[in-house]
């Protein structure tokens, strides 16, 4: 294995936190890739990675080789593509997350349109309503809907959601509008549990948090199955703006309690890769950024 290989397997065990994972996503043995960077420590003379038989942690000397290892293979790439004129220079797997709905209605177009641009990539889209490690599950990019904790990776803002309280025209008709938060005792209720496990929903008045204990009729695992109960007029639901942009538009959902919502929520596109991202990377999170800030429901 050549030095910039060597390097690739580096850094896919730095990426991956262990060389069988690393291996996987390199497509090659994990011995492969135990000799490749057993290769890069005896040549520089120090140790990058710390074994024990559960984890594989960066030393301080690994993660300063790291930052320059990605820096070396970008520049590479970016070599190559500049000389070749060639986007099939692009190649590899390219992983993304996003909330399932999320991801139904506005990443795929995009992974679509990658992924004609750039037939020499495959790409695999993990949608799930939970919040995915990317390192852990080998994946390269993130949309994340909500304030972000600190981490290492990197974040790059595109929109707000708002959290609405919405019914149907029909639902409204029979049953009336509530006014205040405290009188949805009175309405039927339906909550999407996996996302919102609790029996509360939180509102907003003169700036000031306002929690509401509810006691939903109706529970159900996923938001587009709430949204279609809420369409068929069976009661009141609490949705993200994107999860209904298309029914508000048609009229056939509502807003209620306006003025009690609470402050948006920030979208960002999330990835693991710095400055010296891979072109891979790059151009997705390019075309992804482009395509979510242009997005009228991210607004």
């Amino acid at each position: 294995m050549d030095r910039l290989q060597a390097m690739e397997a580096f850094i896919a065990v730095v990426d991956n936190g262990g060389f069988a994972s690393a291996a996987r996503k390199l497509d090659v043995s994990a011995p492969v890739v135990t000799r490749a960077v057993a290769e890069l420590e005896a040549r520089l003379g120090v140790r990058l990675l710390t074994r024990t038989t559960r984890t594989v942690r960066v030393t301080e000397a690994g993660a300063r080789y790291a930052e320059d290892c990605r820096r070396i293979l970008a520049d590479v790439g970016d070599s190559e593509a500049a000389t070749s004129g060639s986007r099939s220079q692009l190649k590899g797997l390219l992983g993304v997350t996003a909330p399932v709905l999320f991801g139904n209605l506005h990443v795929t177009p995009i992974v679509t349109d990658y992924l004609k641009r750039y037939p020499d990539v495959d790409a695999q889209c993990v949608f799930v309503d939970r919040v995915v490690n990317l390192v852990d599950e080998g994946l390269d990019v993130a949309v994340r809907i909500g304030e972000l904790p600190d981490s290492s990776l990197r974040a790059v803002g595109v929109g707000q959601v708002r959290r609405m309280l919405l019914a149907s025209p029909a639902y409204l008709a029979a049953h009336g509008r509530p006014q205040r938060p405290e009188e949805l005792s009175r309405h039927t209720l339906i909550q999407p549990t996996q996302v919102a496990p609790y029996p509360e929903w939180r509102f907003a008045e003169a700036g000031r948090p306002l929690v509401q204990r509810i006691r939903p009729r109706l529970r159900t695992t996923t938001n587009d199955a709430a949204r279609s109960f809420a369409l068929a007029g069976l009661g009141l639901v609490r949705l993200l703006s994107y999860q209904a942009a298309d029914a508000l538009a048609r009229g056939e959902l509502l807003p209620v309690l306006e003025n009690f919502e609470p402050p948006a929520l920030p979208v960002h596109i999330v990835h693991h890769e710095g400055r010296h991202m891979t072109q891979k990377v790059r151009a997705f999170v390019d075309l992804a950024v482009a395509a979510l800030r242009a997005n009228p429901a991210l607004r």
